[in-house]
């Protein structure tokens, strides 16, 4: 649980710093440009450290046709998490984003026969109590862009579970490489014929969100190593008030009561989460 925990700090950190990133390029470079320039960057950090390593066992991983299934629905999710970035406010795409958890536990449920306990349900529904608080829904809200990101939601979590599915076998950087292979061709395909060439502090953001994608989705796949893939998607809840004050300090977006209260209802409940699964160790 604390291994867990460590890691997802990771995850969370660098999940909010690729949206910085992905915010200072809207409107620059196109998001399938972006999506291509992330995987190439994890390709040239990943390649030398597997090359070194001589275990030829990360570069040609078993299960391909997971690996395949996994990084269509995670690009598919990428994709409508930065278009959904340049259309609506960071805490509204990361509060719709934050269905995850309820099709997440959906989906773990019947292909990795993860069990539904009343607990987790709780902890579920005081997240979702607590996004629903903070984006106050309306008809200002619910536009495309909100339903481009509830897609992208879906995807995420079809990812989440052939990560946790692969990650009982294989080791995480194999995951992420096979990330990177695979998605580096998808993107260069759809934005070819629109490339734009990035100038001045465009390519230290796109460096940024190289990086930051690599060592999110590292942190999210050990962390997925000590605990159940809903646990994991129940902490990244915290992403919501972490990403909601830097869009207050940073794009002086707007500041609430209501955000205050939705991130109370948030942390309490990954602590029901944290909880139930310490008195099932403890039993």
């Amino acid at each position: 649980m604390i291994r867990s925990t460590f890691w997802m700090i990771g995850a969370l950190t660098s999940f909010c710093l690729m949206a910085v990133g992905a915010r200072e390029l809207n409107g620059q470079i196109s998001v399938f440009q972006i999506l291509f320039f992330r995987s190439i960057v994890g390709l040239l950090v990943l390649l030398p450290i597997l090359l070194l390593s001589k275990r030829r066992g990360l570069l040609f991983p078993k299960r391909m046709s997971l690996h395949v299934v996994r990084n269509l629905f995670h690009f598919a999710g990428q994709y409508g998490w930065f278009l959904g970035i340049g259309l609506l406010p960071l805490a509204t795409v990361f509060a719709i984003e934050f269905t995850v958890p309820f099709w997440t536990i959906l989906i773990s449920s019947l292909f990795l026969k993860e069990s539904i306990t009343l607990k987790k349900i709780i902890a579920v529904l005081l997240g979702i109590l607590g996004v629903i608080v903070i984006v106050q829904p309306s008809l200002e809200v619910a536009h495309y862009g909100s339903l481009i990101v509830l897609s992208a939601a879906i995807c995420y979590a079809l990812s989440h579970v052939a990560t946790k599915s692969l990650s009982n076998t294989q080791h995480p950087l194999s995951i992420i490489f096979m990330m990177c292979l695979i998605q580096a061709p998808l993107g260069l395909l759809l934005f070819i014929e629109g490339w734009t060439t990035p100038v001045g502090i465009e390519w230290l953001w796109l460096v940024i969100v190289g990086l930051t994608a690599l060592s999110a989705h590292y942190c999210m796949t050990k962390a997925m190593q000590y605990a159940e893939v809903t646990f994991v998607v129940t902490m990244d809840m915290f992403r919501l008030p972490l990403i909601s004050l830097i869009g207050v300090l940073l794009y002086s977006e707007h500041f609430s009561v209501a955000l205050v209260l939705g991130m109370l209802l948030i942390v309490a409940g990954n602590g029901v989460n944290i909880y139930s699964k310490r008195k099932a160790l403890e039993i």
